[in-house]
């Protein structure tokens, strides 16, 4: 299968902060790759390269075999961008935002309009497509922004942090749309910072922290990497956790991990529900009350946790807090 999305060696420095350090990936023609890392990792920062927004340090970029400084106009022409905050006009209709990115695209006025017609439509903005978009919620603002980036159907796309600002479910019916554009073949990047999204979504996954790439795989291949399962408990009293951390500690591959906050206990252990079965017998009789526990596999969670040591909050990431160039170029082919 050929690669739609090449990157070798991928470096970039913002002053003395090295937000790449060689970075390395490819994603093949038609799927999916989920670019996951905590905050700060350089996930957009990567993106932005790709996207000719930022030319790097060292290393070099493809996208559809065109060299993203060299070719970076084509490259343009080819790609959509949804970037993390929604780049609408807001003092454009719904219609008319959409209308102008068509036209900057180079597509006949009857196209632009009957494809944003098409859009506004799938993402449920028909209602409002008379509306200047300053009268948009945040959710629709973004929503807006992505069908943007569809305008001229592009056989590559961009998707940094798409659902963000979108709510329960409006964020279902995007996750829909991506895999119909995946199905269509239709190459996509997305960088995520909701864990499920990437587990539903991602073809492969390539997990970077500190601008390196520490892990890559499919899903699977990445909850395996931290093994096996996990015993998880619920206690009634905060006092029942430590209690109950000494006397399952044996059952354990790992340390237990402990929040007497929560009155949760979570202990990594090898076996099904035999392992389970002694450590509710080891905790009989010992006056610990038990509200709940459950035996499960390791999520993409856990993923982070054990690769990164670090969580994956929401916050903006670090090297990614300078607003992106505001050229219409960059998101909407080669403009004269």
């Amino acid at each position: 299968m050929t690669d739609a999305i090449v990157v070798e060696g991928l470096v970039k420095r913002f002053g003395a902060t090295t937000a790449l350090a060689g970075v390395d990936l490819t994603v093949p023609q038609g799927s999916v790759l989920g670019l996951l890392g905590p905050n700060g990792a350089g996930k957009t920062t990567v993106v932005r390269i790709l996207t000719t927004l930022l030319k790097a340090d060292e290393g070099r970029a493809e996208v559809l075999g065109l060299d993203v400084v060299h070719d970076a106009a084509a490259v343009r022409g080819s790609i959509g961008l949804t970037g993390q905050y929604a780049a609408v006009d807001e003092y454009l209709t719904g219609s008319e935002n959409l209308e102008m990115v068509g036209r900057l695209y180079h597509l006949p006025k009857q196209e632009a309009r009957s494809r944003a017609d098409e859009l506004l439509a799938r993402f449920d903005l028909s209602d409002a497509a008379n509306r200047p978009a300053k009268t948009y919620s945040g959710g629709m603002r973004r929503r807006l922004d992505i069908a943007a980036s569809l305008i001229a159907r592009p056989q590559v796309l961009f998707l940094d942090e798409p659902t963000t600002g979108l709510d329960p479910r409006s964020r279902l019916g995007m996750w829909e749309f991506i895999a119909d554009l995946a199905d269509g073949g239709t190459t996509i990047l997305l960088t995520t910072q909701y864990l499920e999204e990437a587990d539903r979504l991602a073809d492969g996954m390539v997990v970077i922290d500190r601008g390196r790439v520490i892990a890559r795989g499919t899903g699977d291949e990445l909850k395996a990497q931290v093994g096996g399962q996990r015993l998880e408990f619920t206690f009634v009293r905060p006092t029942d956790v430590v209690e109950a951390a000494e006397r399952l500690r044996p059952l354990g591959v790992d340390e237990p991990r402990l929040d007497e906050q929560t009155r949760r206990l979570s202990l990594p252990v090898r076996g099904g529900t035999e392992v389970l079965a002694e450590a509710l017998r080891r905790l009989d009789g010992s006056g610990v009350e038990v509200l709940d526990v459950g035996l499960r596999r390791p999520d993409l969670d856990d993923v982070f946790l054990t690769l990164t040591g670090h969580g994956a909050e929401q916050d903006a990431e670090p090297d990614d807090t300078a607003p992106a160039e505001p050229e219409p170029a960059t998101t909407a082919g080669s403009v004269r």
